[in-house]
């Protein structure tokens, strides 16, 4: 029988972290189970990203412990992030090439991978020059996947989507979720997209320092996180009072 210390998790512990004399994050702890969806919210300014690049290991720790049993990893960013002089699907293969993967099977992979993320044919010989905002969007979250990692950071790749392709991105990380027992920790501003895709959201508080204020367990079935639902949700998270003084929400 498994040893329950030897089941993929994400614990952080007691996380203190500054910038020389600015304290960023103060006294952070939770943990992040196999299969669950983790995300965080916050104003901005409150510490999120440098949270979410200390749990990545892209920070070195100041305070505290973070341990992550996690097989791998993946992080998709915010921006992009392609090599402008490799075109689509040898930007995708980037990670399968650093697993040591032959060049046939790395080009099968991101192939099979960009198709299912809605790219043509057409568009595997392109360089990011060429691409729409939402294509390259799309090229850095098939890379992030293909490596098919246990958990995998999200730093609000879906902000500067528009609704239509949002919707679509969510769904495939939904879909990817279900069938892999994927883990994600991700960022978002956008409190109805954390409430249609989380276990758990934790509410970071900028002031005085970040620091977590609240944490809220969505238990609904993801199946069952319908329009009417997220909406009806996300009008009461904005009652709460925590989320009122994190956010310094005025309520008329």
């Amino acid at each position: 029988m498994e040893k329950l210390d030897n089941i993929e998790k994400l614990i952080v512990k007691n996380v203190n972290f500054s910038f020389g004399f600015k304290e960023i994050l103060k006294d952070i702890s939770f943990t992040l189970e196999k299969g669950k969806i983790i995300s965080i919210v916050g104003p901005s300014g409150g510490g999120k990203t440098t949270l979410l690049h200390l749990c990545s290991k892209l920070l070195k720790l100041d305070e505290g412990e973070i341990k992550n049993s996690f097989i791998s990893s993946s992080f998709a960013f915010q921006e992009a992030r392609l090599l402008p002089w490799k075109n689509v699907i040898d930007n995708i293969a980037l990670g399968l090439r650093a697993k040591g993967l032959k060049g046939k099977i790395c080009n099968e992979e991101a192939q099979n991978i960009a198709l299912k993320f809605g790219l043509n044919k057409d568009d595997f010989a392109k360089f990011p020059k060429d691409l729409s905002g939402g294509m390259k969007q799309r090229v850095s979250f098939a890379r992030a996947l293909v490596v098919n990692p246990s958990l995998l950071f999200l730093d609000e790749p879906f902000s500067a989507l528009d609704i239509g392709l949002k919707k679509e991105l969510q769904n495939l990380l939904i879909k990817k979720k279900k069938k892999k027992n994927l883990s994600v920790l991700f960022i978002t501003h956008d409190l109805m997209e954390a409430i249609k895709l989380s276990d758990e959201i934790i509410v970071l508080k900028a002031k005085p320092v970040g620091h977590i204020k609240k944490i809220f367990k969505i238990d609904e079935k993801r199946i069952l996180r319908d329009d009417e639902f997220v909406y009806n949700k996300t009008v009461q998270i904005l009652k709460d009072k925590d989320i009122i003084s994190s956010f310094e929400l005025e309520l008329k």
